[in-house]
This record gives structure tokens, C-alpha cells and sequence, in this order.
């Protein structure tokens, strides 16, 4: 018999799947709690964020601009921390949600 999506999910560990999604920031955790979807849209959300910082400072001059290089990536940084917060705390509440008691 296979397991159901609500099974699989409950028998996860939510802190490791909190720890999967902030340490490589990409939604391992998802992959941990085999929820693909979210996978996916994760994986693309941190890749469109990368293609739009490369985007931006293909046209800038590394010395004659490299205050707006640096805040560019400060930004770029700050968004994929952001990206990792959420679909942390996502991954947790929603394995504490199907977790039995």
C-alpha cells in the first residue's frame, strides 16, 4: 500500500525540513517532504531572481560603478535569504500541520 500525501508529510521531521530549505536555500526540504510542486516553484523563483541580478549589471562597469555592483549584490543576497526564511517556515508549518499527535 502506498502512503498518502498527508502521510508522508506527517512522517517528516518539520526542524529538518526547516533546515533542508535554509541551508541551501533552494527547497531541498521540499524534496525531503516529496512535495514537487513547491520544489519547483521554489527552484524557479531563485532562478528567475539570479537572471534578473545578472540582467542588471551586464551593462555596468566593474570600476566605475562598482558602489551600484555592490549594492546589486547586497540586494541579490537579501532576496535569496528572504526566498529561504519563507519556504522554511512554510516546510515547518506545514509538516507541524500534518503531523499526528
Amino acid at each position: 500500500m502506498t502512503p498518502s500525501r498527508e502521510q508522508i508529510l506527517g512522517a517528516s521531521s518539520p526542524w529538518l525540513a526547516g533546515l533542508l530549505n535554509v541551508v541551501p536555500g533552494l527547497g531541498t526540504g521540499y524534496i525531503y517532504q516529496r512535495r514537487w510542486r513547491a520544489y519547483w516553484i521554489t527552484s524557479g523563483l531563485a532562478t528567475a531572481w539570479f537572471v534578473l541580478g545578472a540582467v542588471l549589471d551586464q551593462d555596468l562597469d566593474p570600476v566605475l560603478q562598482a558602489d551600484v555592483i555592490q549594492q546589486n549584490q547586497l540586494y541579490g543576497l537579501g532576496g535569496f535569504v528572504l526566498l529561504a526564511a519563507i519556504t522554511s517556515a512554510e516546510a515547518v508549518i506545514t509538516a507541524r500541520k500534518l503531523r499526528p499527535n
